[in-house]
């Protein structure tokens, strides 16, 4: 049994620092902004995006867009969401 514990250890151990990657701020913030945008995409798809895919894929050139679309087209929580996207 506490070969097996230090076994699992061991692996854990290795694939933490394996897995470990740094990012520049630059970069981290930008994939939070993709992953909120797809989210907002996903939220607001039935009132401002009904005319496109649904599994269209938000990349970061088209934060603006998404940002602009909810402005125009959703109501007071869609445009408070489009807001926090332009910043």
């Amino acid at each position: 049994m506490e070969d097996i514990k230090r076994y699992l250890a061991e692996i854990g151990r290795r694939g933490g620092t394996k897995s470990r990657r740094t990012l520049d701020r630059a970069t981290a913030r930008d994939m939070v902004r993709v992953r909120e945008a797809r989210r907002a995409f996903r939220r607001f798809r039935t009132s401002c995006f009904w005319s496109y895919r649904a599994d269209l894929v938000i990349t970061l050139a088209d934060i603006a867009w998404v940002a602009d679309q909810l402005m125009k087209h959703g109501n007071r929580e869609a445009w408070r969401v489009g807001t926090r996207l332009c910043r």
